[in-house]
């Protein structure tokens, strides 16, 4: 039950944040056991002058085109699904979109599933 925020400066066209989108979602379902009707991506889209970013902070170098991944998981994962996700996701976007790794971050956050209510005002109770 990932909620992923993906921020974003304003060069994608809603097809390729569509593309984007569904290019996480395949790596969460195949590296983080995320179920394929689980699906929760909100972007972000923000002028020049709304964000600043450190180029090359544990970075070969970032570009206007960064993406940060902001993942909220109600499971912990292992240390090798993270690793497997962070990989997979920028691999395909690289493949697919020719969006450079350097220009991919991915924060993985973990709560617990009563800090979830999917719908109603009811507590999430797996």
């Amino acid at each position: 039950m990932p909620f992923v925020r993906i921020m974003t400066g304003d060069r994608y066209s809603e097809m390729q944040k569509k593309q984007i989108s569904d290019i996480l979602h395949q790596a969460l379902t195949e590296t983080f056991a995320v179920p394929a009707q689980d699906r929760f991506h909100f972007f972000e889209c923000f002028a020049a002058g709304d964000r600043y970013i450190d180029r090359y902070y544990l970075s070969p170098g970032r570009t206007e085109g960064a993406i940060l991944f902001n993942i909220v998981a109600g499971k912990p994962r292992r240390e090798e699904q993270k690793a497997a996700l962070y990989r997979q996701l920028a691999m395909e976007l690289n493949q697919n979109m020719g969006i450079d790794g350097a220009d991919v971050m991915v924060v993985i956050q973990f709560t617990a599933a009563e800090d979830w209510s999917f719908s109603g005002g009811i507590r999430y109770q797996p």
